[in-house]
């Protein structure tokens, strides 16, 4: 099932190339396909993935953006994709880290064309990434450092924590 994924992930990413004039343009639609406040359908499939994660992992309330990263790595990659990121570069703060994926599953069977260099072809997961994170109350930043596609030893996902999402309640409600 997860060649059929790659398959239609690849049609699909043709599909928007062909309907864009520049890579910024299909990066930006990649980025919102499971996270965009602008495209409820897309929205919603980003709920109903955290939804499904929460429901087959049996993982409880993070407490701080490191076991955050340890839950993503070791949990909903292994579980989606079949792979386990590793997790370096750590900010002094805490509040930053890459996530390493020494083969991503997203890219087999593909190569970028010299027209589309600035393709971030799986920008998708970041998009995952942050929708994920925000139904569970937190904003993150996601983007791409490096990528094997375009000749990188390895793929890097930089996430960065912004802020703790309160939930805002009517007054008189709790």
């Amino acid at each position: 099932s997860s060649e059929l994924f790659t398959l239609t992930y690849g049609a699909l990413v043709t599909q928007l190339c062909k309907d864009y004039e520049n890579d910024e343009d299909v990066n930006k639609q990649l980025d919102k396909i499971l996270f965009s406040p602008f495209l409820p359908r897309g929205y919603n499939i980003g709920v109903r993935l955290i939804e499904d994660f929460l429901a087959r992992s049996n993982v409880g309330r993070c407490h701080d953006f490191r076991e955050t990263a340890d839950v993503i790595a070791k949990v909903a990659f292994k579980m989606y994709l079949g792979i386990t990121p590793s997790i370096t570069n750590w900010s002094p703060a805490g509040d930053e880290f890459s996530l390493i994926l020494e083969n991503n599953p997203l890219v087999d069977f593909v190569e970028l064309p010299d027209n589309h260099s600035s393709l971030i072809y799986s920008n998708l997961l970041c998009g995952v990434l942050r929708g994920a994170l925000e139904m569970v109350q937190m904003a993150v930043e996601a983007k791409f450092v490096q990528d094997t596609l375009k000749g990188d030893g390895v793929t890097e996902i930089r996430m960065r924590f912004i802020r703790r999402i309160e939930d805002n309640l009517p007054a008189g409600e709790e």
